[in-house]
């Protein structure tokens, strides 16, 4: 199984599901889904691949280091094999052979072990088990893989509150005492706090507003308002970022739900977090694309028949930048230099402004000709059809080292066409 292969899935078993939905009663271990400082996140925006040696490498290093680490799998977000037709070839994609899939991969990496936890939504009573309880106590890190991430709130959470799981306690606890807990998509997307995203595509989402609850209609954009895992509490999380265009679906959530930022990972990229939740903590950029910090303190939605925004503030940060969340600052590598645009404007539009990097394309555009005071493209959806308007604010500036360019204080503008 190709590990950039996007672990997308057909939830049958999980048709659509209000939060009224009961789930099991919380058994006596469980505890409360409240998070203290700790260890370490890595948390990347999906499809990563298996020769990203600068993302497994960070997970190894800091569950403990080459011949020390020790590395469970949880695999809860994908199908399980009877829902897969391929569950007995080389093209498997399920639980099961996805959990031996990253154990042996991690493996390659020299830790001293690495596991899979036999937990999915065939087996959630699993997640209560002593034994698997005790095999997550053995481990120094965690890896959540792709899939859905509500199937990891199904397996791992218990009852309307979504109280921990003794699993979930364990993994918890872990991480408030050092262990790293990393994971990719959904995997990654799970350990949002508050309102969660649990699906939705991003034009229909920008144009009928978000929902609460779980959806097996990808037109709804959907949110939890308890939220994942609460493992990261500083903004909303998007993955697939920039290579979907959910800037845009992101930005409307944050809006609804009264969030003031966002933190968008893009593909094969990483945002590690150390020190999680004390004062002490640190972001830090690592792998191939970008991680989008979206501040909307300053947003405002605007009136009419189709809704619109003005006033998103955009941070863009590429390998080896650093973010204070505390201070809402970034820290651009040292060796970047700043980036002088050429003068006149010679921005030419893409396909789609909310489609396979369309607007980073706008925006890199923006930082190259110094001339344009505003660069605007439009959507290919055309019901309505999106345009978007990125200009320079009093803050802005770029950088760049090879060919990223990491940016501030570019300022963000939806409405209709």
């Amino acid at each position: 199984m190709p590990m950039n292969r996007l672990l997308t899935l057909g939830v049958g078993a999980l048709t659509a599901v209000a939060l009224s939905v009961p789930l099991a009663a919380a058994p006596a271990s469980a505890t409360s889904s409240h998070h203290r400082s700790g260890g370490s996140l890595v948390l990347v925006g999906g499809a990563l691949a298996d020769d990203n040696a600068a993302i497994y490498g960070d997970i190894v290093r800091l569950a403990g280091g080459a011949g020390k680490a020790r590395i469970g799998i949880f695999t809860a977000g994908a199908p399980t094999p009877a829902e897969d037709p391929d569950a007995d070839t080389p093209d498997c994609n399920n639980s099961v052979c996805n959990g031996d899939y990253y154990a042996n991969l991690f493996k390659t990496y020299g830790v001293a072990d690495a596991q899979w936890i036999p937990i999915d939504v065939d087996h959630p009573e699993k997640a209560d088990d002593p034994a698997v309880v005790a095999q997550i106590n053995s481990m120094t890190g965690f890896f959540f893989g792709g899939g859905d991430q509500y199937r990891y709130v199904t397996t791992m959470t218990r009852g309307t509150a979504q109280r921990d799981s003794a699993a979930l306690a364990a993994v918890r606890r872990k991480l408030r005492t050092g262990a790293v807990v990393a994971g990719t998509s959904a995997g990654a997307q799970i350990m949002a706090g508050r309102d969660m995203i649990t699906g939705g595509s991003v034009d229909p989402g920008l144009r009928d507003g978000s929902k609460p609850g779980y959806f097996d209609d990808s037109t709804v954009l959907g949110y939890l308002p308890k939220g994942g895992f609460g493992f990261f509490r500083d903004g909303l999380l998007d993955t697939h970022f920039s290579r979907r265009g959910r800037e845009a679906r992101s930005i409307r959530l944050a809006t609804d739900t009264r969030n003031k930022r966002v933190f968008g990972l893009d593909e094969n990229t990483a945002l590690e977090v150390t020190h999680v939740g004390s004062r002490h903590q640190k972001l830090r950029v690592i792998g191939e694309r970008g991680v989008t910090v979206l501040d909307l303190r300053r947003a405002r939605t605007t009136a009419g028949p189709v809704w619109g925004v003005e006033g998103v503030r955009w941070t863009r940060l590429t390998e080896g930048d650093r973010y204070r969340s505390d201070r809402w600052q970034p820290i651009f590598a040292a060796g970047k230099k700043r980036v002088v645009g050429a003068p006149g404007c010679a921005a030419t539009p893409t396909e789609d402004v909310f489609w396979n990097y369309g607007l980073v394309t706008n925006a890199e555009a923006l930082i190259a000709n110094a001339g344009c005071a505003s660069v605007v493209d439009v959507s290919y959806e055309d019901d309505p059809r999106w345009q978007a308007t990125l200009t320079r604010g009093r803050d802005f500036a770029a950088y760049r080292a090879g060919e990223s360019t990491s940016f501030t204080g570019v300022v963000i503008g939806i409405g209709a066409a």
